[in-house]
């Protein structure tokens, strides 16, 4: 990703606040968005049309930050959950083509899901983007459904949202499933070490 993508993430990072910022609601919900950095035009368009339904608290992880070559997984992860998850209650994971190769995302969701000293666990939803593309693992371990369609897992996945309402719903549930789905949690698998490769 390297600066310029480090300076991208900061750049939809102030974007989304002040897309934010064009509504005042209290009941908004504070958000962390992750996403790969290859879909940043999508995610710009993204936060364009819905941005106002959420506070996106921070938006991705780069190359550029200092903690990211610790060989001290635990480390790694509180720097995560305190210098970017920080206050966040939900995870929005932008699902794009490439999405699911990523590291940085598989970091992301590991410590959404993990309680610390500092924080409780963030609600998870996954959005496809237009682009598509395959769940990421992590994200695909927390969400389930039955043989009748009805979701049974801690975390959900749905296609880009038709109107706002849509999206304020899914973030609302995320947001109860913190306390409702808690045990529903699987954040056992091993954290990705390397990006895979996707073409």
């Amino acid at each position: 990703m390297g600066y310029y993508g480090h300076y991208q993430q900061r750049q939809l990072e102030q974007f989304a606040a002040s897309v934010a910022a064009r509504k005042l609601d209290s009941t908004r919900h504070k958000c962390f968005v992750s996403y790969h950095a290859e879909d940043s035009s999508e995610v710009a368009e993204f936060i364009e049309q819905f941005g106002t339904e959420f506070i996106a608290k921070t938006v991705g992880v780069t190359d550029e930050d200092d903690f990211i070559d610790s060989q001290d997984t635990d480390y790694v992860m509180n720097q995560i959950r305190t210098k970017y998850l920080g206050d966040s209650t939900v995870t929005i994971a932008l699902m794009g083509k490439c999405t699911w190769a990523r590291r940085y995302v598989d970091w992301e969701i590991y410590s959404s899901l993990r309680d610390s000293k500092l924080s409780k666990v963030n609600g998870l939803l996954a959005i496809q983007l237009p682009s598509g593309g395959d769940l990421q693992a992590r994200v695909e371990d927390n969400v389930s459904r039955n043989a009748s369609g009805t979701d049974t897992g801690y975390a959900r996945w749905f296609s880009y949202p038709a109107t706002k309402t849509s999206l304020r719903a899914w973030i609302s549930d995320a947001y109860d499933a913190r306390t409702t789905r808690r045990d529903l949690i699987n954040n056992t698998r091993p954290r990705r070490l390397r990006s895979a490769s996707c073409s």
